[in-house]
């Protein structure tokens, strides 16, 4: 598999990976043996339901009032710092 995907693995990491590979696959092969004929398919294993409150559309504040109270503005929009030395 290492070949197919093109790494450069030494032979001790061969060796490491082939071992937690098994590993995988084995665990993959109980998964794979269960009965689960009786079971329906669910996207979640708990019935969930939308906790969000509904849109509406309220007022708020006046573009100009807020960016009054920026320490900084530029073409009408808050002006802020560089993140992490990145140049804009």
């Amino acid at each position: 598999m290492a070949g197919l995907a093109r790494l450069e693995l030494s032979p001790e990491e061969v060796e490491t990976y082939t071992a937690q590979l098994g590993s995988i696959l084995a665990h993959a092969d109980d998964i794979a043996g269960l009965d689960l004929g009786g079971l329906e398919p669910m996207a979640h294993p708990f019935d969930i339901e939308n906790v969000f409150r509904p849109d509406t559309v309220t007022p708020s504040l006046e573009r100009d009032e807020l960016l009054s109270q920026a320490p900084d503005v530029e073409r009408n929009r808050f002006k802020v710092g560089r993140i992490l030395g990145e140049a804009p």
